[in-house]
């Protein structure tokens, strides 16, 4: 077990001057504040923030960070406030502990919504100070290695979540140690036989495995002797989850995969790190394509190491990578051998390996997801995206390299410039040549971007954009675009309806009327109040009735109201036909129409509209094509309570991509009574599956029962109502 001794021997390693005497007294705090609490292990709980502190300090992590580890508990699980801790230890550690204090005391709807705000919280608290990520994940680190005790339902929970959020966050920061390690015991609980199986086949070839190892680590010491290069040679298996993935879409076993073993040869400089290269390559037949360059061109992250892969001794295929000792460092602990503790703002770290605007580029994306997005669930989905994607790096016009998902097209580049560019982004050109706006780009690209003042974002571009960051600009623009449109509908029914009692809305605005009518209706501006109206959140004769004095109410309308005209229309050119449990303004058997892009069920705020030949079309309030009809073609409709009629609705289910979950989606939503009509699933090639499903549902309560039915089946990531 570790001792506060063994923390503060590791913290002065890195740290000669730390300050030791405030790092005993953090340990006691946290000791009298856990006093008496126990782990599910029955370990006194000062164990976990002491194994905190301690990967912390191996990490090279400073002071602050140290005492933070042995103090992350203590505002969440005990009487202590941050008001303590910063009486006791400062404002430095205060911001620490409270940045990694999750958001318990504050009511949420629901687990997922309670999680994903407190990730938010986090993701704020980073912006200001990187390190608060950095013990969390030090935390994390520690709670997977002990997750064994946890009950099977939590340890599934966690395990997903760690894969789905914090392995990937740790890639992102250049901490491959941490990151490999919480992969794998990850796997361990995810795909429990999986990990059995593969970790007995590692264990069974270990013998043959070691002496191939060590013959290869020898023949590259000579290779390097023999032109005078110092270096270090050693060989290991790659870890578990790394070789699973390899594994899986081919299926094989782990005879079939060529590149389980890799070696690192570390040496003095860039300039050995060639020279090594070239001595590789002229001693083995390099395979072609698997070549990687990240010294000349590194990872954003500041990872940089020369991969390369060959047809070793015996003909096995083997991997190398080749790099320098500091190289080595960084590609270990990332982000944190960076960390200059002068200075907290992460965008003002050691810039030794690499620019500091390149290597944050992913952690400022975090930042601006969580001020751009609002809704939990689209916040924690847009995280996942942005952390998971492979990468590919392409250049500016100026030669700047930047790095995107891969898939990424040139209106993500356009919006990690500027969003202006991006709103008005007509075309690019890479490599000189015009492309459409869909292209994927590839590595080494150079992309130019062409704009047009006054040009808008289109919806579309929602489907084929991979950042998240891009992808919520885009639906910003168009929200707030939306608005607008629904404002100018509000304000002329508005205006149509004071008409009829003889009012005048710019009369009402320069007298103060309408300003003292919008503290009633709980809205700020007159715009809000105009959107709401065109949205019909608020009807128009309510607002006229807070409006107008009461004489002109009680002498009634002086013209016919717009509605009664659009009923007359309704029953002169429409059949008698099913209602289809819709109530048409009064008006019985008129038939109703319900358009596939958005799928309105009972229970969801609707919109109808006459057309044509198809009496009265029905659509969800916040479907985009409501603003494509013509106002004056509204009807007021409601849900039939009475009705009971099934209705199709499009469902995305975002999963893990492993045997029987479908068997299990599909079991959820018969549970919950519904039928389903249409599956389409698509694996996506990075252990994920994209369902989409077509379900019957009687009301919007029954499709809340079925979302919440998959959502319970481990390895479902999120459940999403589809707008076509």
């Amino acid at each position: 077990m570790v001792r506060i001794d063994d923390v503060i021997e590791q913290l002065q390693r890195q740290h000669p001057d730390a300050d030791v005497d405030l790092v005993r007294r953090a340990y006691i705090f946290s000791g009298q504040a856990h006093r008496g609490q126990t782990r599910r292990n029955g370990e006194p709980y000062l164990v976990h923030p002491l194994e905190v502190a301690h990967i912390a300090s191996e990490l090279g992590l400073d002071t602050a960070s140290v005492c933070a580890g042995l103090l992350h508990d203590t505002v969440e699980d005990t009487v202590a406030t941050v008001e303590d801790i910063r009486e006791q230890f400062g404002p430095d550690i205060a911001e620490l502990v409270d940045g990694l204090t999750k958001l318990e005391k504050v009511h949420f709807s629901n687990a997922f919504e309670a999680a994903a705000e407190s990730f938010r919280k986090m993701i704020v608290a980073m912006s200001r100070d990187i390190r608060v990520i950095l013990v969390k994940l030090c935390d994390r680190l520690h709670n997977m290695r002990t997750l064994t005790f946890m009950p099977a339902d939590k340890q599934q929970r966690i395990a997903q979540e760690t894969m789905d959020i914090f392995a990937p966050l740790a890639n992102r920061l250049g901490m491959h140690s941490v990151k490999s390690e919480l992969e794998d015991l990850s796997f361990k609980y995810l795909f429990s036989d999986e990990y059995k199986s593969l970790a007995e086949q590692i264990q069974r070839t270990r013998a043959e495995r070691d002496a191939y190892t060590e013959r290869v680590c020898a023949e590259i010491r000579l290779l390097l002797a023999a032109e005078q290069v110092e270096g270090d040679v050693s060989g290991r298996p790659k870890h578990l989850w790394s070789i699973r993935q390899k594994l899986k879409p081919t299926g094989g076993d782990l005879s079939s995969l060529y590149d389980v073993l890799a070696f690192r040869v570390v040496v003095g400089n860039k300039g050995q790190c060639y020279e090594a290269l070239g001595l590789v390559h002229a001693r083995w037949k390099p395979i072609p394509g698997r070549f990687k360059d990240y010294v000349g061109m590194p990872k954003p992250n500041g990872y940089q190491s020369l991969h390369t892969a060959v047809v070793g001794p015996e003909n096995e295929r083997i991997e190398i990578q080749i790099r320098t000792q500091e190289m080595h460092r960084i590609a270990e602990l990332g982000v944190a051998a960076h960390w200059s503790y002068k200075d907290r703002q992460y965008g003002r770290l050691n810039t030794n390996a690499i620019n500091d605007e390149v290597r944050f580029a992913s952690l400022r994306q975090l930042v601006e997801l969580q001020r751009e997005l609002p809704d939990s669930a689209d916040f924690m989905e847009s995280v996942k995206v942005s952390l998971f994607d492979d990468e590919v790096y392409v250049f500016s016009p100026q030669g700047e390299p930047k790095a995107f998902p891969r898939g990424a097209t040139p209106v993500d580049f356009a919006y990690s410039i500027h969003t202006t560019l991006g709103h008005e982004c007509v075309g690019a050109k890479v490599n000189g040549r015009v492309v459409p706006l869909r292209y994927q780009m590839r590595n080494g690209d150079k992309v130019e971007i062409l704009r047009s003042a006054g040009s808008k974002p289109k919806a579309d571009w929602t489907k084929f954009v991979k950042t998240a960051g891009a992808a919520a600009k885009i639906r910003a623009y168009l929200r707030k675009e939306a608005n607008e449109r629904h404002a100018q509908i509000g304000r002329e029914l508005l205006d149509r309806e004071l008409r009829r009692y003889g009012g005048n809305l710019g009369k009402l605005r320069r007298s103060g009327a309408l300003e003292k009518a919008l503290e009633g209706f709980k809205y700020r501006t007159e715009h809000d109040l105009c959107v709401a109206l065109g949205y019909d959140r608020v009807q128009p004769a309510t607002v006229v009735a807070a409006l107008l004095p009461k004489n002109l109410l009680e002498a009634g309308p002086r013209e016919e109201a717009p509605e009664s005209a659009v009923k007359r229309m309704i029953r002169k050119v429409m059949p008698s036909r099913s209602h289809g449990g819709i109530v048409v303004d009064g008006v019985d058997g008129v038939a109703v129409h319900f358009p596939k892009c958005c799928g309105a069920i009972k229970g969801d705020d609707i919109s109808g509209f006459v057309t044509r030949g198809r009496g009265v079309t029905v659509h969800r309030r916040d479907c985009p094509r409501v603003l494509d009809y013509d106002i004056a073609r509204r009807v007021e409709v409601r849900w039939d309570i009475a009705a009971h009629t099934a209705r199709p609705v499009d469902l995305r289910v975002l999963s893990a991509d492993v045997p029987g979950l479908l068997a299990g989606v599909s079991r959820a939503i018969h549970d919950a009574g519904a039928n389903i009509t249409a599956v389409n699933c698509k694996i996506t090639g990075d252990g994920r599956a994209v369902n989409n499903f077509t379900v019957q549902v009687a009301d919007l309560e029954q499709l809340v029962k079925v979302r919440r039915s998959i959502e319970r089946i481990d390895g479902v990531h999120s459940v999403e109502r589809m707008l076509t």
